[in-house]
């Protein structure tokens, strides 16, 4: 049995179509389809069907692709076995990550590992909450965020481990009326104009809270990924913003304020296919993080 054709059946169960698969991995379909008959040939069973103008997972097809973890974890074990047995962990750990919480931990983890024999391969993005579990298939660690539980959306099959608990404050110009107050309430929003996220994302699950509450509609002017930009117009007064404490800066233009009264509080949180977390780099790597987040404060 190819352990190379559980992993393409995994793939292709969870990116849902041969050409999401062919993106992800660099090849093409033609490639993965050779693969496939190669591979149902070799093991003698029917693995994909024709559904529509693409391909679905035979039963036979889905038991091997669940399968495709228990596997990688035992080869990923023996290998943890052997590293210890060397004496310390070894060999390129990648990470993907949502941008603000990479800024928080990230390069006091470079730090840390300077020393040591993991070669960190990084990578940054921005997505939707319930689209960070799909990245662990591209990455050893997918450090999300959510701001419904300790586990984002989907994830719920994989290995998490929360990193920090970061504030969400609310992002106000300086000199704006509301900064006279310590911390705000839903209320205290009703009739501002907002520099918003995609929907979907977790922070606009704040702004939805506070619009139940109040029953009051909050207008956002624009819909932004990048913090940095966004901060950047709520200091030329475009709106307030949403913004994660521990890597906003505040100075003479943007005034951070606490929000009370709904959930505004994130779970930083390392994500991981069991497999992948099996290794033993790949634990030293989370366990650092860990670390740092206890320390983060703001």
């Amino acid at each position: 049995m190819d352990v190379r054709h559980l992993e393409l059946l995994r793939e292709l169960s969870v990116r849902g179509t041969l050409a999401a698969v062919a993106e992800a991995t660099h090849r093409t379909p033609s490639a993965l389809s050779q693969q496939l008959r190669t591979a149902e040939r070799d093991l003698g069973a029917t693995l994909v069907e024709p559904v529509g103008r693409g391909l679905r997972l035979t039963a036979e097809g889905q038991l091997l692709a669940d399968a495709a973890d228990e596997v990688c974890r035992a080869h990923a074990q023996v290998q943890a076995r052997l590293d210890a047995a060397r004496g310390e962990p070894r060999g390129r750990v990648s990470i993907g990550t949502l941008p603000s919480a990479g800024e928080a931990l990230l390069p006091d983890l470079v730090d840390a590992l300077a020393a040591s024999a993991i070669d960190l391969a990084l990578d940054d993005f921005d997505l939707a909450e319930a689209d960070f579990a799909t990245r662990t298939l591209d990455a050893d660690v997918v450090i999300a965020h959510s701001l419904r539980g300790d586990v984002p959306a989907g994830a719920e099959r994989l290995t998490s481990r929360v990193l920090a608990r970061e504030p969400i404050d609310v992002a106000l110009p300086a000199g704006h009326p509301l900064t006279g107050r310590d911390r705000l309430t839903p209320q205290d929003l009703v009739g501002t104009t907002w520099i918003g996220v995609p929907e979907g994302y977790p922070f606009d699950t704040i702004l939805l809270a506070a619009e139940s509450l109040t029953a009051q509609p909050l207008h956002r002017v624009q819909r932004l990924r990048d913090n940095a930009l966004i901060r950047s117009l709520v200091a030329r007064g475009v709106g307030l913003a949403l913004l994660p404490r521990f890597t906003t800066p505040t100075d003479e233009q943007v005034v951070l304020r606490p929000l009370a009264g709904v959930p505004a509080r994130r779970a930083v949180v390392a994500l991981c296919r069991p497999d992948r977390y099996a290794r033993l780099a790949v634990r030293r790597v989370v366990d650092e993080m860990e670390r740092i987040g206890a320390t983060l404060t703001g």
